[in-house]
C-alpha cells in the first residue's frame, strides 16, 4: 500500500485519493514511519514549528517556510546545529536585496576547524578517519590522533609566522594528512586550496600561481590501478615557478622515506608533526565571511577561475546538507568517492562536524577487481555511500552485483552527483545494490561548494528525480521569458541570497568576472547554468548544462536526454553529443565509444537512431554518428561537451590542463565526416 503521508505533495495525495492513475513503478522507495520519526529533518521541523509558532506538516512545508523566512531559517539552523562561535549576533542578513552583496551574520565570528573538531578530543579512541589507498595501504586515525596532529601542524604553521588570510596549498591525494593540513590551516584563519596530484605542471601553475601559497603540502606519489606514480619530479618543476612557497611538507605514501633532496625547503610531514606533538589546539575565530577555500572552475575556456568561499557559509551549508538532507548522525560512517580537486572532498571533510567517521579512498574505484568500494563499505559498515553517476553507470555495464556479494546492511543512503543520474541507474541501484536505501541524487557545484538540490530522508524517491530543493535556497525553474515554470524545462535560478554564495573571485577588481559568471543574464538573480525541470513531486530532473543545450531548428534539447537512450545500448560504453553549426542552423552530432569487439556499421547506426527516435523525438536523432576511442573529461570525471564543440568548430581549447585526458581532443579535429 502506498504510504499517503509526509512528503508526498498535496497534488499527488489528491490523485491517490481520487483514484487517478499513478505509475507505481516510478515510486522506488518510501521511508518507514520509524525512519521519518527518527530523522534529523523531522526533529528540525518540529523545533522550527515550536520556536516560531508555525504549522509545518511535512518537509515540503518546511522548504516553503525556509525560503519565505530565510533569516529565521538560517538562525534556526545555527541554533539546531549548535554552531560554536561568537554569534549569531544581532543581524542575520544585511543588504538582502543584493546579489551579489548580501551578507549573512556580519556580527558573528567563528572558526570552521573548531566546529569540525568538536568531537575530536585528546585521548579519544573512536575512529575519525579510515583510509584505503586501493588495496596497497590501509590506515585509521582516532579522534585523539586527529586532535593531536592538527594541533601539532598548526603549531608549526604558527612558528613559521603564518597568519590569517595566508594561503596553504595541497597537491594531495584523498588521505588523512590532507585533512589534517586543511584543518590546521583553517584553525589559524588561513585559506586552503587543493588539487589532485595527477595534475600536470601547467595545470598546477594555472591554479596555485594565481593564489601564491606560502606552504605547499604534497604526497611523494599516489597509487592508481595498482601502479605507483611519482609526484616529486613534477613538484620540483612547478616549484621553480612558484616563488611564494616558503616550505614544502611531503607526505610519505608510496615510500616510507621519500627522497626530498631535489625539493627546495622540503621536510617530511611526519617529522614536523612529531616535533610538535603535545601542542595545544588553538583556534582563531574570524568573521563569518572570512575566506576559507579557494576552488577552481574546471572549464576549458581559459585559466581557471579562483572561486573564494567563506568559513561561515561553508560550515552552515554543509551542516545543513549532512544533518538534514543526508540524515548524518553522530557515529555514522560517511564515504564519498572523490579527489582533493573536486568540491565533494570539501563536502566530505565537513562530515566531521556531525560526529561522523570519514571513510577516505584514493585510487581507481575498480582496482583490483571492480568491487573495492563495496568491499570498503562492507568492511567499515558505511552508512552513507557517495559516488558519481558515471561510477554507477560503469558498475551497471560491468555487471557488478553487490546486493548478492556484499553485506551493505548498515548503508542507509546512497549519494550520487557529478552528472545527471538517469532513470535506468536508479533501477540498477535498487535492483543490484540495495533495495531499502534512500537514493539521494545531488546537484550543485564548485560555484557554491555544495548543492542546490539534494536528498530528503523523509520523502519518497521517484525514478529519475532529485528529491528536493535545498532548504533555505529559493530555487526556481525559469522559462526563456524569465517566468517560473513547473513541469517544463528551463533555467535553474536562485532568486534569494544564501550564505554559501562565493565571497568573490580571487584577484577580481570590482567583482567583474564574478558578476558576469552568475548575475549577467538575470540581474540580482543567481543563474546557475543548468537546464532542468521541476516535477509534480517538487523534485528536479537535470537535463545537462544549459550552455551545452542543443538547439536544432530552434528546439532546445538537453544532452542528458540523448545520453540516457544511447547508453542503454549494450554496444556503447559512453557517448558525447554536441551541436554543430551547419548551413545556418545546428545539427546534432553524436560520438560513441564502443565496446572493443564492436564496430559502428550501418546496422548499429540505425539501432542508435531508432532508440533515440522511439524514446525522445525525431529532433533528438543525430545527423551524424561517429565512433571514437576516447571521450575527453575533466579530472573530476565530467565530459566536456563545450571543449569538443570548440575543437569541431576549429577553435582552440585554452585550458587543456583541466582535462584528465587532453590527448583525446585530437580525435575530434578536422573530421572528414563533419564536412558534409
Amino acid at each position: 500500500m502506498l504510504h499517503c503521508g509526509h512528503d508526498l505533495t498535496w497534488g499527488l495525495l489528491r490523485r491517490v485519493c481520487l483514484g487517478e492513475e499513478l505509475r507505481m513503478d516510478d515510486l522506488l522507495w518510501q521511508p518507514s514511519e520509524a525512519v521519518i520519526a527518527g530523522a534529523n529533518m523531522t526533529r528540525f521541523r518540529t523545533q522550527v514549528a515550536r520556536d516560531w509558532q508555525v504549522n509545518l506538516h511535512d518537509t515540503a512545508a518546511l522548504w516553503e517556510w525556509s525560503v519565505a523566512e530565510i533569516e529565521k531559517f538560517w538562525v534556526s539552523l545555527w541554533r539546531y546545529c549548535e554552531v560554536i562561535g561568537d554569534g549569531p549576533g544581532q543581524h542575520v542578513l544585511v543588504d538582502g536585496h543584493l546579489m551579489p552583496g548580501a551578507k549573512f551574520f556580519p556580527d558573528a565570528k567563528i572558526n570552521i576547524a573548531e566546529n569540525l573538531l568538536r568531537f575530536s578530543k585528546a585521548g579519544s579512541s573512536h575512529d575519525a578517519l579510515v583510509f584505503w589507498g586501493e588495496d596497497k595501504v590501509k590506515r585509521r586515525l582516532s579522534h585523539g590522533d586527529l586532535h593531536d596532529r592538527v594541533a601539532s601542524l598548526a603549531a608549526h604553521f604558527r612558528g613559521m609566522g603564518l597568519k590569517s588570510g595566508d594561503r596553504v596549498a595541497g597537491f594531495v591525494p584523498n588521505m588523512p594528512e590532507s585533512i589534517i593540513a586543511m584543518l590546521a590551516a583553517a584553525s589559524l584563519g588561513c585559506v586552503w586550496s587543493s588539487c589532485s596530484p595527477d595534475f600536470g605542471v601547467q595545470g598546477v601553475l594555472d591554479r596555485f600561481g594565481q593564489i601564491e601559497p606560502r606552504i605547499l603540502i604534497t604526497a611523494d606519489g599516489y597509487w592508481y590501478n595498482g601502479k605507483s606514480h611519482d609526484c616529486l619530479e613534477r613538484v620540483a618543476e612547478f616549484l621553480a615557478k612558484l616563488p611564494s612557497v616558503e616550505e614544502v611538507l611531503v607526505i610519505p605514501y608510496i615510500s616510507e622515506t621519500p627522497d626530498v633532496s631535489k625539493i627546495p625547503n622540503a621536510r617530511n610531514i611526519d617529522d614536523v608533526i612529531a616535533a610538535n606533538i603535545g601542542a595545544a589546539l588553538q583556534f582563531e575565530r574570524v568573521p563569518f565571511n572570512h575566506p576559507l577555500y579557494i576552488m577552481f572552475s574546471s572549464g576549458t575556456t581559459g585559466v581557471p577561475k579562483c572561486i573564494v568561499h567563506g568559513q561561515g557559509g561553508t560550515l552552515l551549508q554543509h551542516l545543513k546538507e549532512h544533518r538534514l538532507h543526508s540524515d548524518v548522525k553522530h557515529g555514522d560512517r560517511v564515504f564519498y568517492f572523490t579527489t582533493c580537486g573536486w568540491m565533494m572532498w570539501n563536502w566530505l571533510v565537513s562530515g566531521l562536524g556531525s560526529g561522523a567517521t570519514l571513510l577516505l579512498y584514493d585510487g581507481s574505484p575498480f582496482a583490483p577487481n571492480g568491487n573495492i568500494l563495496f568491499d570498503f563499505a562492507q568492511a567499515e559498515k558505511c552508512t552513507f555511500f557517495g559516488t558519481s553517476a558515471k561510477y554507477i553507470d560503469a558498475c551497471l555495464k560491468a555487471g557488478i552485483d553487490p546486493i548478492k556479494t556484499h553485506d551493505l546492511s548498515a548503508m542507509r543512503t546512497i549519494g550520487s552527483t557529478g552528472s545527471p543520474l538517469v532513470p535506468e541507474s536508479f533501477d540498477y541501484v535498487y535492483e543490484h545494490i540495495k533495495k531499502d536505501v534512500c537514493l539521494s541524487s545531488l546537484s550543485g557545484g564548485t560555484d557554491i561548494v555544495s548543492c542546490f538540490m539534494l536528498g530528503n530522508p523523509t520523502g519518497a524517491v521517484w525514478r529519475g528525480e532529485i528529491q528536493m530543493r535545498g532548504l533555505g535556497l529559493k530555487v526556481e525553474v525559469w522559462d526563456e521569458n524569465g517566468k517560473p515554470v513547473k513541469g517544463e524545462k528551463g533555467e535553474l535560478v536562485c532568486t534569494r541570497p544564501f550564505p554559501c554564495m562565493p565571497i568573490g573571485f580571487w584577484n577580481d577588481p570590482g567583482d567583474k568576472r564574478y558578476k558576469a559568471a552568475y548575475f549577467e543574464r538575470y540581474p540580482n538573480i543567481w543563474h546557475h547554468g543548468d537546464y532542468v525541470e521541476l516535477t509534480e513531486h517538487d523534485g528536479i530532473i537535470v537535463y545537462g548544462r544549459s550552455d551545452a543545450v542543443l538547439n536544432p531548428g530552434g528546439v532546445r534539447i538537453g544532452t542528458a536526454e540523448i545520453y540516457r537512450q544511447v547508453e542503454q545500448l549494450p554496444e556503447i560504453l559512453e557517448s558525447i553529443v554536441i551541436g554543430q553549426d551547419w548551413q545556418g542552423d545546428v545539427r546534432v552530432v553524436l560520438f560513441v565509444r564502443l565496446r572493443p569487439e564492436v564496430t559502428l556499421d550501418e546496422k548499429l547506426e540505425k539501432k542508435i537512431k531508432n532508440q533515440i527516435r522511439a524514446n525522445t523525438t525525431p529532433r533528438h536523432v543525430p545527423a551524424k554518428i561517429i565512433a571514437v576511442t576516447d571521450i575527453p573529461r575533466t579530472k573530476s570525471g565530467k565530459i566536456v561537451e563545450l571543449a569538443v564543440r570548440d575543437v569541431v568548430h576549429g577553435k582552440d581549447v585554452k585550458n587543456k590542463e583541466a582535462l584528465a585526458n587532453p590527448e583525446a581532443l585530437k580525435l575530434y579535429k578536422n573530421l572528414a565526416e563533419l564536412k558534409s
